[in-house]
Formats: C-alpha cells, structure tokens, sequence
C-alpha cells in the first residue's frame, strides 16, 4: 500500500483484528498534534491499512489528568461509542507498537470534496440550517462566525462528547468519511471526574434531546452497571466510570442538552 492508495474497507470485527496483530510499518509523524502521534500501516493477512498510532510515553503531561493516561481514554471513547451503536469513533486498541504500548486507531480518510460541516463563515452569511455558536474576526478585522450545521449525525456527537466529558472536541477533530458517516478523534482528555466539556458543538444547548439519543442512552445506563462499565474500568479509576453513569443519568434527567460551562472555557482553543 503507497499514499496514494485508498484505505480499504473493513468491518468492525476485521479492523479490530488488524489493529491488534497487525504488523507495524510506520509513515511519519503528525506534527500538528501536541502528544506524539505517528501515522503508519497495518498489515495481517495480506490485508494493509493505515493507522494512527499514540504511544505512551510520547504523552506530554497534564496539570489535570493522570500522566500515561491519555491512551487508555482514547480506547474508552471507542468503548463507549461502540456500545451506544453511533460507532462515532473509529476502531481503536490499545496494543503495543514501535514505541511500546499505545493507542492505535485505524486511520479514516476523508474524501477531497466532503462539505465541512464545522467551521469560520462571515459573519452575515451564515449557511441555511447552520448554528452560530461564536463570533470571531481575521486579522483584518473582518468579522466571521464559529458555526456548525444543524445536522443530527453531529447532534449524535454532541450527546457522546456530553457522556464522556470531552475537553476537547474542536472542529478539526470531527471526519466526514467516505462511507458518509461522521466521526470524531482525539478523545484523549476525555472522561474526567470534573466537569471539563469543551466543543465547538453548542448548536444545539438547551434543546430538547431527539427521542433516539434518549433511547441510547437508557441503555448505556443499564450497559454502565454490566459490561460497558467492566471494559471502562480496564482503563479509567473507578470514580472515572461512575461519573460515566452520573453524566448518562443527569442527561436522561434534563432530557436537554448540555448549556455551556460558566466556569471552564466552552470552546477549545484553537477551535478548529
């Protein structure tokens, strides 16, 4: 497989399979990100395809979250979108690698004309059945709007951003596949015991949940005290997971959208 080639489909089950006895070739760092995260290929079975690969100790530590903790939290974003069928993140282990153990992601290609359904517009033009969530300039002054469509494969993500606390779901975090699906990486300050939801999401605070994220989420209630919660608890302490289950429960409470933080940064930085 060259970079130019085209990532091959795989079922969930495959994937995982890839992920977790595939045999590592890396590719080259993706140096954007602030951890070091390396992108590389997988092959088993005459089977090849790209991953992204976090190690452990390329973690840069935190103030506020435990330090080699950040890979565990990203296979628990995986876990927990799995188990509420949104399938959301993509498949994600943690295996050893190159640089020993580590988050390993398979890696999703996005299609070169896929519309952005996060992003800067001018502050008078808003798209139709878009949602402005901040105002903002360039560096000439001209004013444009953080927005996000109104569409309800991300109204989907805002409620798992809600459930695992997401400190950090900034635009550029948020993949239109080429299977049309939405899905979203970088869970790694994800599922503090504090609230800490950070999103470029809001469209939607204060609205009512649709009735199918409710449904989701009276079974992620009942899967968090089975066998969710037994997975989760692999990788996060156990106050980790209970907050899990008070988040789930506080939302099937309100029946509503999260509002933002008064007293945390709404919005990560940069957003997109």
């Amino acid at each position: 497989m060259t970079s130019s080639d085209v990532q091959p489909v795989l079922d969930e089950s495959d994937a995982l399979r890839l992920l977790r006895g595939g045999e590592f070739e890396l590719e080259g760092r993706l140096t954007d990100a602030s951890n070091t995260t390396l992108r590389g290929f997988l092959t088993l079975d005459g089977v090849t395809a790209r991953c992204v690969y976090k190690p452990v100790r390329g973690e840069r530590p935190l103030w506020d979250f435990p330090d080699g903790t950040l890979a565990g939290r990203e296979v628990s974003a995986y876990l927990v979108s799995r188990a509420s069928g949104w399938d959301v993140v993509p498949p994600t282990v943690l295996r050893d690698g190159p640089f020993g153990p580590g988050a390993c992601q398979l890696w999703i290609d996005e299609p070169a004309d896929a519309e952005p359904l996060v992003g800067f517009v001018p502050a008078g033009s808003l798209p139709p059945r878009w949602f402005r969530v901040a105002a903002a300039q360039d560096d000439d002054g001209v004013p444009y709007a953080l927005a996000h469509a109104d569409d309800p494969r991300l109204a989907r993500m805002a409620v798992f951003d809600a459930v695992i606390n997401n400190a950090d779901r900034k635009g550029g975090h948020v993949l239109v596949g080429t299977d049309d699906r939405i899905y979203g990486v970088d869970h790694g300050v994800s599922f503090h015991v504090e609230d800490k939801l950070r999103t470029v999401l809001w469209g939607w605070s204060r609205r009512a949940l649709p009735p199918d994220a409710i449904e989701v989420l009276s079974e992620l209630a009942a899967n968090l005290v089975g066998p969710l919660g037994e997975e989760l608890a692999e990788h996060l302490t156990i106050s980790e997971v209970a907050e899990v289950s008070a988040r789930v429960n506080r939302l099937l409470e309100t029946s509503r959208f999260p509002v933002p933080p008064e007293d945390w940064p709404a919005i990560p930085w940069p957003p997109i």
